[in-house]
C-alpha cells in the first residue's frame, strides 16, 4: 500500500481508497463536515462539565511565525484612530466623544487557521472532481470557499497527545512520522475513542519547541514551513475508516516533514486529504494549555467551537478555536 520510491503511484492509489466524491452528492461543498451533524453536537454539548476554557490560539501578531515562504508574512497591524487623535479633539465629534479604529493586513493563512477545500488540487482536480480551475479564479474560491463552513465547526473535539505519549520530554523530533499504530496506542493510553464526526486535534510538541527557541534567543527557525513531525501519509486510512470532521495539529503542515517517501516529493498527505477525502486541515494550533489540563484530569475530550472568519472566496481562514471542558 505504501512504496517509498514511487509516490506517484502510492498517491493514486489512497486518493482511490480513500475517496468522498460523490458520497454526499455532485453538489456537495462541505467533504467531511457532512459528518458533524446537529446529533453530534449535542452530544458534544454534554462534554461540558466544568466550565474551563482553553484558547487554542496563536495570536496573530508581527512577531511570528511566518519569514517569507511561499509569500507568507506575519500580520500588519495599523491603527486608523488612537486616544492621542481623541485627546487633539481629531476628529471633531459633538460633546467630548472620541475612539479607536485599527485594520490588519495578514496572509489568511498566517497563523491558526483551517484549510479550505480549494487550498489543495491533485493533477489540476479539485474536491468531488471539479476541475481547479472552475472552482478557483483570480476571484477566489467560487465553490468551496470557506463561507461554506459557517457555523459548521462546533462539535466534539478529541486531544491525541501523541507527543506525550510517546515523545521524550513530551515532544516528537523532526520527521517522526505518526502511523494509526501511534494513533490508537495514544487513544487507548488517554481512554478515549475517535468517532465519526469528530473534530481531532493531534499534539505534536513542535510548538513548544518553536517557543523555547525563542525564549532562547534563536528565533522561529524553520517551524514554518521546515521540517517537522506530524501525521503519517498512511493515516489517511485512518482517518478516512473513523470518519473524522477534520484534524489539526500545533505544526504548519498537519504532515510529517520531510516526506516518508525517498524521492522528493511536496505534501503528499494534503494531496490526497483535501482534494480527496475533503477534509479540512487545521495548522499552528496552540494545544498546549489544553494538552497540560488533559494531562492532569486524563479528560482528552471536551466541545470546541472552532469557526474559520468567513471570508468569501477564501480557499484558508483565520480561527480562534475555543474547547470547553
Amino acid at each position: 500500500m505504501f512504496d517509498p520510491q514511487d509516490p506517484e503511484a502510492t498517491i493514486a492509489a489512497a486518493a482511490g481508497r480513500v475517496s468522498n466524491w460523490g458520497r454526499w452528492g455532485a453538489d456537495d461543498v462541505l467533504g467531511t463536515l457532512n459528518l458533524l451533524t446537529p446529533d453530534k453536537r449535542v452530544q458534544a454539548a454534554a462534554l461540558v462539565r466544568t466550565g474551563a476554557s482553553f484558547d487554542l490560539t496563536q495570536h496573530f501578531n508581527t512577531n511570528g511565525p511566518q519569514k517569507g515562504w511561499l509569500r507568507r508574512v506575519n500580520p500588519v497591524h495599523a491603527m486608523l484612530g488612537t486616544g492621542l487623535d481623541a485627546e487633539a479633539g481629531i476628529p471633531a465629534f459633538p460633546h467630548g466623544i472620541g475612539g479607536a479604529d485599527d485594520m490588519i493586513t495578514m496572509p489568511l493563512q498566517a497563523s491558526t487557521q483551517w484549510d479550505g477545500l480549494g487550498h489543495i488540487f491533485d493533477h489540476g482536480t479539485a474536491y468531488n472532481g471539479r476541475r481547479s480551475g472552475a472552482v478557483v479564479t483570480s476571484e477566489g474560491d467560487n465553490t468551496t470557499g470557506i463561507e461554506t463552513t459557517a457555523g459548521r465547526f462546533v462539535g466534539r473535539g478529541v486531544l491525541l497527545d501523541v507527543a506525550r505519549h510517546l515523545g521524550q520530554d513530551a515532544e516528537l523530533p523532526d520527521g517522526f512520522a505518526i502511523t494509526p499504530e501511534h494513533l490508537d496506542a495514544t487513544a487507548a493510553a488517554h481512554g478515549v475513542q475517535v468517532t465519526s464526526g469528530d473534530l481531532l486535534l493531534v499534539r505534536t510538541g513542535r510548538l513548544a519547541r518553536a517557543r523555547r527557541d525563542i525564549t532562547e534567543g534563536r528565533g522561529w527557525g524553520d517551524y514554518a514551513g521546515g521540517e517537522s513531525p506530524g501525521l503519517s501519509f498512511t493515516s489517511l486510512d485512518w482517518l478516512r475508516e473513523r470518519d473524522v470532521a477534520a484534524v489539526a495539529t500545533d505544526t504548519w503542515g498537519v504532515e510529517v516533514r520531510p516526506s516518508e517517501f525517498s524521492v522528493p516529493t511536496f505534501q503528499p498527505f494534503h494531496q490526497v486529504a483535501i482534494p480527496h477525502l475533503g477534509l479540512f486541515l487545521g495548522e499552528m494550533w496552540d494545544l498546549e494549555a489544553l494538552a497540560a489540563d488533559c494531562a492532569v484530569d486524563g479528560v482528552h475530550e471536551f466541545l470546541l467551537a472552532a469557526a474559520p472568519l468567513p471570508v468569501t472566496g477564501a480557499v484558508g481562514a483565520p480561527v480562534a478555536p475555543i474547547a470547553v471542558k
